[in-house]
């Protein structure tokens, strides 16, 4: 049996609304540079269909067609900032009450 990628099928609601943003921001992004969508995907190395899927905020279009036109347009610097540990309050709160991640033993089957 196939396990299927479920997040593809029913997405949060906050997540399908970031990644419609995104892809949104991305467009204007292009248009703004002038530049054409065949004009990027040979830039980046892919088809046109993968940047029409991302300017649609499609879940799923790999993580590194969004990064790589975050490159394209002078735009990925903040990227690489996502989820840096200095600013995440959440977690530095957790881990000031003692309560912290564990390492396993290993991976198993009993889900």
């Amino acid at each position: 049996m196939t396990a299927k990628n479920t997040l593809v099928t029913a997405v949060p609601y906050q997540v399908e609304r970031a990644l419609k943003q995104l892809g949104a921001n991305l467009r204007i992004a292009r248009l703004r540079r002038k530049l054409t969508i065949a004009g990027v995907a040979e830039k980046i190395g892919t088809g046109p269909r993968a940047i029409t899927a991302a300017e649609a905020g499609k879940p799923s279009t790999g993580v590194a067609v969004y990064a790589a036109l975050l490159w394209v347009y002078g735009l990925l610097t903040p990227f690489g900032k996502l989820a840096d540990p200095h600013h995440d309050e959440i977690g530095q709160a957790m881990t000031n009450i003692g309560q912290r991640a564990r390492r396993t033993r290993g991976l198993d089957n009993d889900f």
